[in-house]
């Protein structure tokens, strides 16, 4: 692995971390959106993480071979699904416009802790990338400086 294949890694480690806060703030923002443009509540967004480089066809495996040391290094967002496994909340409130023939109100199946939680680990991952990056590029500085005496 080469000097600037770790610098590639700890950049797609910072943009997926990125990515996945700003999906968990999406979803703190809508924690109590009741109706969404198809008139549903809003469903809590779930990041997927996978392998940078996966999923390449046999022509691309071969035709990348050359190039193996780059391929499958980092990490890529895979998809951003909506959570259908976490229930969601019903609140009795019959003065809300969307409440149903009963009273009850559909709220989103997003619970701020969790969300904060997964803010927190999204935000301490950024940062290992961060000081991953700063030590790698403090090495290449290092050997530069080796290099001109």
């Amino acid at each position: 692995m080469g000097l600037f294949s770790s610098f590639d890694i700890n950049a797609s480690g910072m943009t997926a971390q990125r990515y996945r806060m700003d999906v968990i703030s999406e979803n703190i923002a809508n924690a109590y959106t009741t109706r969404t443009q198809d008139g549903t509540p809003y469903r809590r967004k779930v990041v997927t993480f996978e392998q940078r480089g996966a999923g390449i066809s046999e022509f691309g495996r071969v035709f990348n071979r050359v190039n193996d040391t780059y391929n499958g290094q980092g990490v890529k967002v895979g998809r951003v699904s909506e959570d259908t496994w976490t229930e969601m909340t019903m609140a009795y409130d019959p003065a809300h416009p969307d409440a149903d023939e009963n009273g009850y109100v559909t709220y989103p199946n997003v619970s701020i802790v969790t969300e904060m939680t997964n803010l927190i680990d999204a935000s301490r991952s950024f940062e290992a990338n961060a000081t991953a990056f700063s030590a790698s590029k403090a090495i290449a500085v290092k050997g530069l400086e080796m290099g001109q005496k």
